[in-house]
């Protein structure tokens, strides 16, 4: 496994120290974890502000925020996001979906 450092403020460092010893984990393990849970939600976040604006369409979505379409289906309606596409970008949509 590639070996990454950072350098991050005493508080965070204080956290993490923290955050490690509620898990009884080390501190390696506790960062790979907030790591993969922060770069989920960085691309849901992503895919919702690109789908809520109209840039992308619900496939596309679902495959920025990195899970099928029933997941990112459900994610919108936990947002209550609402879509900017058009009727042919929705029809185009359900074919996608189809074909799944």
């Amino acid at each position: 496994m590639p070996s990454i450092s950072a350098r991050i403020p005493d508080d965070e460092r204080d956290e993490l120290e923290e955050v490690a010893a509620l898990l009884g984990e080390d501190k390696s393990t506790t960062i790979r974890k907030a790591l993969d849970e922060g770069l989920k939600e960085l691309r849901i976040r992503v895919a919702v502000e690109r789908y809520q604006t109209g840039e992308i369409s619900v496939t596309e979505a679902a495959r920025i925020a990195g899970v099928p379409l029933a997941e990112w289906l459900d994610i919108c309606r936990e947002r209550n996001l609402t879509t900017q596409l058009s009727a042919a970008d929705l029809e185009r949509d359900a074919e996608a979906a189809r074909d799944l």
